[in-house]
């Protein structure tokens, strides 16, 4: 077994997702204390402009397998595609992103190769030899230490948003361009992505979330949110409350039912903060809580919370923030 340390650079129309350049921050961590180097793998129908992307944050090799049917993400091809490049070449760690794709791929990945795996971690590092994982458990009321000893390969899903980006290097390099076997075949086949709503800042994403609860009353006062958002250039959440009322789709929903965030700032307006929403966005660095009950839960949570009728609050904020951003 070698001390590679492997990173799956998850792509999407050709881009590399930005927390795969966080997965190259710790890879290189983990590189240093083994004395090993980091190395990015990649499947896609057009791989170059990826590649280049991958070499520049510091890849020290990127191995790239480019064909049509790459294109898009297919969970039973893409893990059966990765787990023989790890037989053949015998990474000591292998990095994911915690996204919907990667705890897809993953644990499938992980069941091929009868190895051991630990998801939605938030660190990771060497101690005596022992690769161990940090991960939060219990919404976040207890943190979870998982050793892998001398188990290898080692598949770690992170979670977004928990590590530093590797920056630009300049660095340059040729791909080391892999044929896609002949024997894999994907039993589903993706045409076609299409985003829910064009132009929109990903959750999974943003360094600023702007959410709304059931305090926002009724579904037209969720253009509130939309406003304040659209001012700080966030991303829209939710309660589970009004997406299961049919006001916003549940892609906006954060929450253990729906999205696990990780943003710089977090507001929460009108969310008395169920254990269920605390769950998917308590971890945020910054907490915002706009909520007319001093005893709502969510101001556990809270870096700063204002007690007070959303409805005044927000409409005066987005003003602010308006004038003072242009």
């Amino acid at each position: 077994m070698s001390n590679t340390i492997w990173i799956f650079a998850q792509q999407k129309n050709n881009t590399v997702a930005p927390a795969a350049f966080e997965l190259l921050s710790v890879g290189k961590s983990l590189a240093e204390q083994l004395g090993g180097t980091v190395e990015a793998v990649t499947f896609g129908k057009d791989i170059q402009a990826i590649a280049a992307a991958l070499f520049d944050h510091g890849a020290q090799q990127v191995h790239a397998v480019q064909h049509d049917s790459l294109g898009h993400f297919s969970d039973d091809l893409y893990a059966g595609l990765l787990a023989e490049l790890i037989k053949q070449h015998q990474p000591a760690i292998v990095l994911g992103i915690a996204s919907t794709y990667g705890r897809a791929l993953f644990p499938r990945t992980a069941a091929l190769l009868e190895a051991p795996i630990a998801g939605d971690v938030r660190s990771v590092k060497i101690d005596n030899g022992a690769v161990i994982c940090e991960k939060p458990v219990y919404g976040g009321n207890a943190t979870a230490v998982i050793s892998f000893a001398g188990h290898r390969p080692a598949m770690i899903t992170v979670r977004p948003k928990t590590n530093p980006e590797a920056g630009s290097t300049g660095g340059t390099g040729q791909a080391r361009l892999i044929e896609l076997p002949a024997g894999l075949v994907a039993r589903n086949v993706v045409s076609e992505s299409v985003a829910a709503e064009g132009g929109e800042v990903s959750l999974a994403e943003a360094d600023i979330i702007v959410s709304g609860g059931r305090g926002i009353k009724a579904a037209e006062n969720y253009k509130l949110i939309e406003n304040l958002a659209g001012v700080l250039g966030a991303a829209r959440g939710a309660s589970r409350a009004i997406v299961d009322a049919g006001w916003v789709p549940y892609s906006r929903q954060v929450g253990q039912t729906g999205k696990t965030v990780n943003p710089k700032l977090y507001i929460a307006c009108g969310i008395s903060g169920a254990i269920q929403h605390l769950v998917g966005m308590q971890s945020s660095r910054v907490i915002v809580a706009i909520n007319k009950d001093a005893e709502a839960p969510i101001f556990s949570v809270a870096s700063y919370g204002i007690v007070g009728d959303l409805f005044a609050y927000v409409p005066a904020i987005t003003k602010y923030f308006a004038e003072k951003l242009g």
